[in-house]
């Protein structure tokens, strides 16, 4: 009873598929991400038009209301359109790297760190906003 263990050409040769599919489940998590990001920029673009519906309805003074969200949400949106463009070049490049043999390319999780601190001055922004209506 003798355990073949394959050596690094072999390994090369034939890769593990569950490395390409491990990839492929995180460039759809990254996707999903994006879209996430440009149905919260789109909630939050029309909560500004959502405020002044209320306020209209029962007469409520909104004092100050610069348009904000519109913006912010605009904002979101984008960001969300540049997680989905930057999740394909990552994941494109993350395939090459695999095939080239590759495996332990470096690159870092700058990219996710960026997104949370965007989506934490998004939300303190927000936050003053309905604290100041």
């Amino acid at each position: 009873m003798s355990l073949d263990v394959p050596t690094m050409t072999e390994t090369r040769a034939k890769p593990d598929p569950r490395v390409y599919m491990a990839a492929e489940r995180t460039f759809l998590a990254w996707i999903r991400t994006g879209i996430a990001l440009m149905a919260f920029g789109f909630v939050v673009a029309r909560f500004g038009v959502f405020l002044r519906q209320v306020a209209l309805g029962s007469r409520i003074v909104i004092r100050g209301h610069s348009g904000l969200s519109l913006y912010v949400g605009l904002g979101l949106i984008s960001v969300g359109l540049v997680v989905c463009v930057v999740s394909a070049l990552r994941h494109t490049r993350y395939v090459k790297a695999l095939d080239a043999g590759r495996f332990r390319e470096a690159y870092g999780a700058t990219f996710a760190f960026a997104i949370v601190a965007l989506l934490a001055v998004v939300g303190v922004t927000m936050a003053v906003v309905l604290a100041s209506v």
